[in-house]
This record gives C-alpha cells, structure tokens and sequence, in this order.
C-alpha cells in the first residue's frame, strides 16, 4: 500500500448491488490495490470508525457495508425497531475517506428463492447462541456472503461480539475463504459501557445501570486470574449485575479465549469473560480477557 493512496480523501461512492461492487472493486485489483472490508448493519458510532480507522491503515481501498440483516433476528427481537440512517453514517464515513459504501437491499441479497445457509457448530452451541437460536446461521451466512461478494484482503469486526469473532474466524478457516479476518479492541464510554448501536435505546437511569456490566466483569477476570473457581466467580457475576439493577441475566461465563469452552480453575491458556444481561428491551453484550500471569 502506497503512502499517498492511504493518505488522499476521495468521494464516497455507493454501489446498492453486487455487480455494482465487484465492478469498482475489478478496477481497484486491475490496480493491484488491496481492500478492506468493514460489515456493518449502520447506524455508525465509534466503535465503527475504529474498524474503519484500522481498515484505512491496512488497505488501500476500504468497502464499508451496510445492511440490516434480517436472518439474524429471531421472532420478537427489535429488526423492525433497529436504528436507520444512511445519509448520517455515509456522511461519517465519507469524513474518513473510505471508498465505498455497499449498501444493498433485502431483496439483492436474498433474492427469491434462495435456499442456502451457513452453519458453524460448537462454537455457537452456548452462550449468545444458546439465547439466541437464529442469530449465528444468519450472522454466518450473509457474512460469507459478503465476503464472495467483495474478496477483500482482510475484513474487520470488533472484538466486542467476540463470539460473532470467534465463529467468523472458525468459518473463514473451515471454507478456506482467502481473507485475514482482524479483529479490533472495544471502543467505551467513560464509565466503561461498551458501545453499541443500541445503547441508545437506553434512558439515562438505564445507561447509568449499564456502566456496571463492564466493571462486574473485570471483577470476575480479576476473581479467576487470581485462582478463584470460575464457576463460582460467574456466580458471583450473575448475582452483583440483578444486585446492580439489571432486569435479567442471559449468562456471565468464563470461557478458553479460542474455544469458548468452560475455562476449568487454574488453567494456562488466555480465558475471556462474556455476559449478556438486560435492561428493560435492551438487551447488552460485553466481555473482558482474563489477565494471565506472567
């Protein structure tokens, strides 16, 4: 990647069907250029230009996505309520420079008759996939889409759906996509809440309850580095976020880093802490690695 190519702001294009994208993208190969994809459902925060900053400072080209996914709503779940805002997010990304937004409709991307879905197993047996059971298979499927579709060189999520990380890499392994999938930290607030395109569903009394999803949880890290029981240190998580306002608790477990497996008390490899909880109709994901010893 050349230096002035990363460094030089041009147009935002937007291209709402495939062919529309593979052509801008044929002539950014014919420049043997390589490309960054960012898939996103919009509604853009900063959790999302993090993801963009890093794909502008990998690549020469950067795609961002733009598509409400239906198949990863289960029945009931907020699809309909989801925030929308085309004209803010381009606006935003046409700040940074990326290249391209790829913004197609429902119908382009499943169009009638479509019949085929991608499953990841094991990974997507617990945790978020036990509490949402239609989540991942849609997740899975319009993400290996998108990434046939555009054949960028590396693609970005962030690590704050790090089970979603997790399986996207356990696919783009097992499919023998050619992408590096890279994963970036989680962008916070001051007190610590992770950011999400539905926090804003959050009334102030709500967001000030949400600060301590973040802080039980690198209480529980900080309990199992210490050599505490994990079973019992989730426990302990579950009971300090009902204690701390929380209406409800999907789960607080503490997994292998990789696997996502039950992490057993004393074990030498990375550990990370993930929790869903709830509060009122929104519902909240976070996760905090387990600090090893040195």
């Amino acid at each position: 990647m050349t230096q002035s190519i990363s460094n030089t702001k041009r147009p935002l294009g937007v291209a709402r069907t495939i062919s529309a994208l593979r052509q801008r993208i044929k002539t950014w190969r014919d420049a043997r250029q390589t490309v960054g994809l960012v898939p996103t459902m919009g509604a853009l925060h900063d959790g999302h230009m993090a993801l963009v900053r890093a794909a502008l400072a990998e690549n020469d080209r950067v795609v961002v996505s733009l598509f409400v996914n239906p198949t990863q709503f289960g029945p009931g779940e907020d699809l309909s309520a989801y925030p929308r805002r085309e004209g803010e997010d381009a606006e935003k990304l046409s700040k940074q420079g990326v290249d391209l937004l790829f913004a197609p409709t429902v119908a382009e991307m499943y169009p009638e008759g479509f019949a085929t879905s991608v499953a990841v197993s094991q990974l997507t047996a617990r945790l978020d996939g036990a509490a949402r059971p239609h989540h991942f298979g849609g997740v899975a499927t319009v993400v290996t889409k998108l990434l046939m579709q555009t054949m960028p060189d590396r693609a970005y999520f962030g690590e704050k759906d790090y089970q979603q990380l997790q399986v996207i890499r356990r696919m783009v392994r097992d499919l023998d996509i050619p992408v590096e999938i890279r994963g970036v930290p989680i962008v916070r607030e001051p007190g610590g809440l992770a950011l999400s395109s539905r926090n804003e569903y959050l009334s102030a009394e709500q967001r000030f309850v949400a600060q301590n999803l973040s802080r039980v949880l690198q209480q529980v890290a900080g309990a199992v580095a210490g050599g505490a029981d994990p079973r019992a240190a989730e426990a302990e998580g579950v009971a300090a976020l009902k204690s701390a306002g929380f209406d409800s608790v999907d789960y607080v477990e503490v997994c292998d880093a990789e696997t996502l497996e039950p992490l057993p008390q004393g074990a030498d490899r990375p550990g990370r802490v993930l929790a869903a909880a709830r509060l009122g109709r929104t519902r909240l994901i976070d996760n905090r690695p387990v600090p090893q010893k040195r």
